[in-house]
């Protein structure tokens, strides 16, 4: 079921708050891991803030490679912290990585 017209909404006014130069090509990836099943019950804001964290670790840092050399999942996403939040800085998000944030597991 396709997410709902105030869902999409709310999604992409959140979207352009956390992220007002983030390129097309990784906004739209973003909008749809945001309005996804499994991210439709939470927040439209919280929602967009999981989605851009996953897509910047997966998408703009080395995390895939360390998790292939044998990183646990923890180890790598410490070491992959520093590029999110470069990315981040550079797209002018409005908010950044907190190492201690539980909402981006």
């Amino acid at each position: 079921m396709p997410a709902s017209t105030n869902r999409q909404r709310a999604v992409g006014k959140a979207l352009t708050m956390l992220l007002p130069r983030a390129p097309y090509a990784d906004t739209e990836k973003i909008r749809a891991a945001a309005n996804d099943r499994k991210l439709r019950n939470l927040p439209a804001s919280i929602a967009v803030w999981i989605a851009t964290v996953a897509h910047v670790r997966h998408e703009h840092t080395n995390y895939d490679t360390l998790l292939a050399e044998g990183y646990d999942r923890d180890a790598a996403r410490f070491f992959v912290l520093d590029e999110i939040n470069e990315t981040l800085t550079r797209w002018r998000a409005t908010r950044l990585l907190d190492p201690d944030d539980e909402e981006a597991e």
